[in-house]
Formats: structure tokens, C-alpha cells, sequence
């Protein structure tokens, strides 16, 4: 099956069972589509993994000292070796918390949460839904939207 996120941007994925193999093309961003397709087949709970590779990043770090997420852009052919993380909800809204590890052409590896990359080539993902749903609630000692039981 085929979603376009928007003109120039298309997924193609197939289900199996409670599992969703997505292709991203050249050109997808991996959370909006992500996004995107737990809101049209309704997953509400769920882990994702994946790999492939980006041109363009922007992953962030946490500091818990000033409660504030500090972002880098990272441009330049990467390699996605490891794209991991959950989906939950918050205020009735599909909610992604995603890390991601990046490779670049000299060997260097950068991490962190993934606010957004650009497919440069392909991306493969896996998303394995869970039955139910968990919220999320800010949490003002912490800073975080913290899952909510």
C-alpha cells in the first residue's frame, strides 16, 4: 500500500499481522512518515526499528540540568545504523519518542532523539504494534512527557 505524506514525499509498506514493513523512498522524512501511517491504520502503541540512509538530520540531546532539549543538524551522506523507539499517545495524538544512530563518510557515529532526517537513498522500517494504548503527561519535575499509566 502507498500513502503520500505530501507532493514529492510517498511510503510504501505492507502489514503482517501486528507488523508494518515500510520502505521510505529519496526525499521521505522518516517521522512525519511515521507519523503518518500510525494515524491512518490507527496504531496507537508500538516499538519501531529501522536502517538506511540520510543526507540530512537534526538529532537532539536532553540536558536534565537546564530541562531543555539542545538540537544539532547534521548534513552529509549518513548511514542510519540503528533507528529505534516507540509510539504511544498524548492528548489524543499519535506521539513518537525515536533515537537514532548515524554514521558518516569518515566513520564518525552520532546519536541521539530524532527530530528529523531526510531519506537520501532508502530507509527500511519495522513497526511492531502493540494492542492498547499508553498517554503520555508532561512531568514538571523531570521536563519530559513521561509515559502515563
Amino acid at each position: 500500500m502507498k500513502i503520500i505524506i505530501k507532493e514529492g514525499m510517498k511510503m510504501d509498506y505492507r502489514k503482517f499481522g501486528s507488523k508494518y514493513v515500510l520502505r521510505l523512498d529519496k526525499g521521505d522524512e522518516i517521522v512525519e512518515s511515521i507519523k503518518k501511517l500510525c494515524e491512518k491504520e490507527g496504531i496507537k502503541l508500538g516499538m519501531v526499528t529501522g536502517i538506511g540512509a540520510t543526507n540530512k538530520a537534526v538529532i537532539g540531546l536532553f540536558h536534565t540540568s537546564s530541562k531543555e532539549y539542545h538540537s544539532k543538524e547534521l548534513t552529509g551522506d549518513m548511514e542510519i545504523t540503528s533507528l529505534v523507539g516507540n509510539i504511544s499517545q498524548m492528548d489524543g495524538e499519535v506521539y513518537l519518542h525515536l533515537h537514532i544512530t548515524l554514521g558518516d563518510k569518515d566513520y564518525n557515529v552520532y546519536g541521539g532523539h530524532l527530530t528529523s532526517a531526510v531519506i537520501s537513498a532508502t530507509g527500511e522500517i519495522i513497526i511492531d504494534a502493540i494492542e492498547g494504548e499508553v498517554d503520555r503527561e508532561f512531568n514538571q519535575e523531570v521536563g519530559l512527557n513521561l509515559f502515563k499509566f
